[in-house]
């Protein structure tokens, strides 16, 4: 089922034009990775996406509905947005529980599948083990480990990741993979994440779409395929 579909989609800052007649769409068991040079409006694109801009031309349509024509659940993690002071109240655990609630109702005990859910989001960021650490007492890095395994545990249909795994070891970057391609091909999720490291994640990947610049300079989209080891062939998207 089509989650997203971008289609046609021109950008400028005021009259710096930096995107072209973008289009990609992203389904429902997708992990689909988003690349580009550096300035390449991968994050801007992102914005667009969100609604959190506004396309100069073109057309931007998000699911109102997941696969099972229940409201659509969408989670974003922006880059860097760990801001807890060190007076934060909250355990790491205590925090990332109550990414559950809004799915369960916020009056209601949490089941042993929520606990087990949890503790799988903590540890695919190798912060199992600081989870009884108070948030504010955390590296910033820590912090946004914290903030997508919350992501994680609240059990989204569409993950928007912009460079999540930035600060992480290869370890757990290879983990968090593992439990993203888990989420969209063994239970139905969509994924867009913004990487720097493509060849670090192909192997567990659907699609790449990556941002190229055309002949005036600004970036148009194009599509390439994977088979999650190979890649194909580069196509207009």
């Amino acid at each position: 089922m089509e989650y997203i579909n971008v289609n046609n989609v021109s950008f400028a800052y005021d009259a710096d034009p930096v995107l072209d007649h973008v289009s990609y769409k992203v389904n429902s068991g997708e992990f689909v990775t988003l690349t580009g040079e550096n300035g390449a409006a991968k994050s801007t694109l992102i914005k667009l996406t969100l609604g959190i801009l506004k396309p100069k031309t073109g057309t931007v349509q998000l699911a109102k509905k997941d696969a099972q024509g229940r409201k659509l659940r969408m989670a974003y993690v922006p880059q860097q947005i760990s801001s807890f002071n060190a007076g934060f109240p909250s355990t790491v655990l205590e925090f990332v529980r109550s990414g559950r609630y809004p799915r369960q109702g916020w009056f209601r005990r949490l089941k042993a599948h929520d606990q087990e859910h949890v503790q799988k989001a903590l540890e695919a960021v190798d912060m199992w083990d600081y989870r009884d650490k108070k948030i504010g007492e955390l590296s910033g890095g820590q912090k946004q480990r914290v903030i997508i395994a919350r992501t994680f545990a609240s059990d989204p249909d569409l993950f928007i990741l912009d460079e999540p795994t930035v600060g992480m070891d290869d370890a757990t970057t290879a983990a968090f993979y593992e439990l993203m391609a888990h989420a969209a091909h063994a239970h139905g999720k969509a994924v867009l994440m913004i990487t720097h490291d493509p060849e670090s994640v192909k192997a567990y990947v659907d699609r790449n779409i990556h941002l190229a610049r055309d002949k005036a300079g600004q970036f148009c989209c194009f599509e390439v395929h994977l088979d999650h080891k190979e890649k194909g062939g580069l196509q207009d998207a």
